[in-house]
C-alpha cells in the first residue's frame, strides 16, 4: 500500500464575491502526482468539484484574463 500526503487549501468567498453567502468557500487539493489539482466550491447551497491539470488552468487564466481588441 501506498501513501500519499496532499496539499489543501481553502478560503471563504464573502471576501473576494458579493454574491457570496455565509460559510461558501472554495478549496483547492492537489493531485498527489504534482500534475494538477481538484477545486472544490461550496456556493449558494450547493457543491461543485472539479480537475484541472496546471496546463488547462493556464489555458483558464489566459482565457479569463484576455483583453478583446476593438
Amino acid at each position: 500500500m501506498k501513501t500519499d500526503k496532499v496539499t489543501s487549501k481553502s478560503v471563504e468567498l464573502k471576501p473576494y464575491c458579493y454574491l457570496a453567502r455565509e460559510n461558501d468557500y472554495i478549496a483547492v487539493t492537489e493531485w498527489a502526482n504534482g500534475e494538477g489539482f481538484d477545486v472544490d466550491l461550496s456556493a449558494n447551497g450547493e457543491n461543485q468539484r472539479f480537475g484541472l491539470t496546471h496546463g488547462q488552468f493556464e489555458a483558464l487564466v489566459v482565457l479569463a484574463f484576455i483583453k478583446d481588441e476593438d
